[in-house]
């Protein structure tokens, strides 16, 4: 049983349109927290939810005030791969109810407002042996304890790049929930590169089967690209899951200039978009990734705040997923077969 916020996050989600924050890591930059900041530990942005309070919840009440009714967790990087690579892998818990406990404070000052706990990727994708399921379990488990104890309504487990490594969030997460008696709705994010799959290979088919049958509550896209290269990976989330739908796409594809790079997608456009989105496809929660700011929040929020999602015809089609692609059951010539390959990628 969910907790009564909890479940009218999920209720919200899967009835009407909820629009969450933007991106995070920019804001900070913008902020330029200086090195004593973090700790000498230079772009660990997750150890200013310990040093820096005010400049997080200064960029939790901007989008709160853009008409965000959602805001994530400064804790994408509060994982194993991430604060290993600074020698502070045991603050994960630390930090990650730090941040969730920042996000709590300011989302309460604004009622009916709801905190998702942000788990990011991190480096190590088990698929390429970089670091074993169990490890990365056992991390995802102490990190989400924590995002649990300060106080989330809800788990994203975002930028999935790896299937291995999404079950390995998924299930840490349930196991976190069990040893604390908590249970929060689990919401995957996948990533699709341009390339139309994910870092792995593993096309829309093959993450939906496989993810939907760990029991999480939403799925949908973020990061990696716009919306426009989204919309084809959308579709087919749409008609084959009855799953309530998320959307948080980049500010579209970033474009290299002579000061670094910058996401040309302007506020108005992202809105088009989320508005496509939830009409076409009954997206239930919408908000933005890299390069996205308050601006372009307010226009969603401003864009979608009449509308119900309108989700077209389900589909039912059965079957198996591989790490690569979803085999359908169905077989119209002859048996279907499959096996375990015996390689180190099989």
């Amino acid at each position: 049983m969910f907790t009564p916020r909890a479940q009218a996050l999920l209720e919200a989600i899967s009835t009407r349109v909820v629009v969450a924050d933007g991106a995070m890591g920019t804001m900070i930059q913008e902020a330029a927290p200086s090195l004593e900041d973090f700790q000498q530990l230079e772009g660990c942005n997750e150890v200013l939810n310990v040093t820096r309070p005010d400049i997080i919840k200064s960029i939790h009440r901007r989008y709160l005030d853009a008409g965000a009714e959602a805001i994530e967790t400064n804790t994408f990087g509060a994982n194993l791969a991430n604060l290993a690579e600074y020698d502070i892998e045991s603050r994960i818990g630390e930090l990650a109810e730090a941040g969730a406990k920042l996000a709590r404070e300011v989302a309460d000052e604004y009622p009916g407002r709801w905190v998702l706990g942000s788990v990011g990727p991190g480096t190590k994708l088990p698929s390429l042996g970089h670091a074993t399921f169990a490890v990365l379990r056992d991390a995802y488990q102490e990190q989400v304890e924590g995002l649990i104890r300060g106080g989330s309504d809800a788990v994203l487990i975002e930028t999935s790049q790896d299937l291995l490594q999404a079950k390995s969030a998924v299930i840490g997460a349930k196991r976190a929930m069990t040893q604390l008696a908590n249970q929060l709705p689990i919401i995957v994010s996948v990533t699709i590169e341009t390339t139309g799959t994910m870092l792995m290979g593993s096309e829309i088919g093959a993450a939906l089967t496989t993810l939907q049958a760990l029991g999480i509550s939403a799925i949908g896209l973020n990061c990696a690209t716009g919306p426009t290269e989204m919309s084809e990976h959308l579709r087919y989330l749409a008609k084959f899951s009855d799953l309530p739908l998320v959307v948080m796409p980049n500010a579209g594809l970033p474009i290299l200039a002579g000061d670094g790079a910058y996401y040309p997608l302007t506020a108005e456009e992202l809105a088009q978009a989320q508005v496509q989105f939830v009409n076409e496809y009954g997206a239930g929660l919408v908000g933005g990734c890299c390069g996205t700011t308050p601006e372009h929040i307010r226009a969603v929020a401003d864009a979608v705040k009449n509308l119900t999602p309108k989700r077209p015809q389900l589909v039912d089609e059965p079957g198996l997923s591989s790490l690569y692609q979803h085999q359908p059951f169905d077989q119209s010539m002859t048996y279907l077969s499959f096996c375990q390959r015996s390689n180190k990628n099989g």
